[in-house]
């Protein structure tokens, strides 16, 4: 792993307006991203959901494998999971906020795993908005986990910029 952090940027054929309620209203965040969320995003707040599919444990261990990390089992999410906490909500600039990276991983310790920092960056642009995805932090993760917690979230938020291009340009 040669970075603390993990950043992804992808330019949107939506106006910044559209592209901040899918980011900042916790209820369009689940629809792009897989979560349902309850609650809303505000700083301070915790909020909770579920996934809204079943992830096949099979499948997330090859790909581990084929990342070349030491495959470690998943634990399934339950409903009623802890998604994250707000950090900071600045209207159509910026939104922010801290969860366990990785968090599905059966070595992962959900009472006492340190979070990592994701920040959205909004920026208008000719052709629409220009979205940065920034996942930092990941050298508070244990060491037995982080390199596999890197590299999941790494492909996770290749995946994520590419559900949030398709919601918001209706694609």
């Amino acid at each position: 792993m040669s970075s603390d952090k993990i950043e992804k940027t992808v330019t949107l054929r939506a106006p910044l307006a559209r592209v901040w309620q899918a980011i900042a209203d916790a209820e369009e965040f689940g629809r792009w991203f897989g979560f349902e969320l309850e609650g809303r995003f505000t700083p301070g707040a915790t909020l909770r959901g579920k996934f809204t599919e079943t992830i096949d444990e099979a499948m997330v261990l090859a790909h581990q494998q084929s990342l070349g990390v030491e495959p470690s089992k998943i634990r399934q999410p339950q409903p009623n999971e802890v998604f994250c906490t707000v950090e900071s909500v600045e209207p159509e600039r910026y939104f922010s906020f801290r969860w366990i990276p990785y968090g599905i991983d059966v070595e992962c310790d959900p009472e006492n795993e340190p979070t990592t920092l994701v920040e959205f960056k909004l920026k208008a642009v000719t052709d629409g908005t220009e979205l940065t995805i920034v996942e930092s932090g990941f050298e508070r993760v244990p060491a037995h986990r982080r390199r596999r917690a890197f590299l999941m979230n790494e492909g996770g938020w290749a995946a994520q910029a590419e559900n949030i291009k398709k919601y918001v340009e209706g694609t």
